[in-house]
């Protein structure tokens, strides 16, 4: 399962459909851009919760996963905390792997 998510990241970066790292994920969802917005497990615990406060005012669905080495991968750049994707079918498909895998 994490191939998928990882994979679907991947594409999205590709696509020029997501924004990665802290200054540009908040730029998408101030903007409202951002339709899903994935944080890094390790990251800090004051980026969480501002991201966290941020994607609720929005109604943005937050999800964490992976690590900040993993995103930062999947996506062809160092390591990133936050991405925020800005194509609604992606981040809907992005969504329901998510769910899958939660359960």
């Amino acid at each position: 399962m994490q191939n998928r998510i990882l994979s679907l990241l991947g594409i999205a970066a590709k696509a020029g459909r997501l924004q990665s790292g802290e200054f540009a994920s908040e730029k998408a969802i101030k903007s409202g851009n951002a339709f899903l917005v994935v944080i890094a497990a390790d990251a800090s615990e004051n980026t969480k919760k501002h991201y966290t406060d941020m994607c609720s005012y929005r109604d943005i669905p937050l999800y964490t996963y992976g690590t900040k080495e993993e995103l930062g991968r999947c996506t062809g750049k160092e390591s990133r905390a936050v991405i925020a994707l800005t194509d609604e079918g992606l981040g809907n498909s992005l969504i329901s792997v998510l769910k899958e895998e939660s359960k």
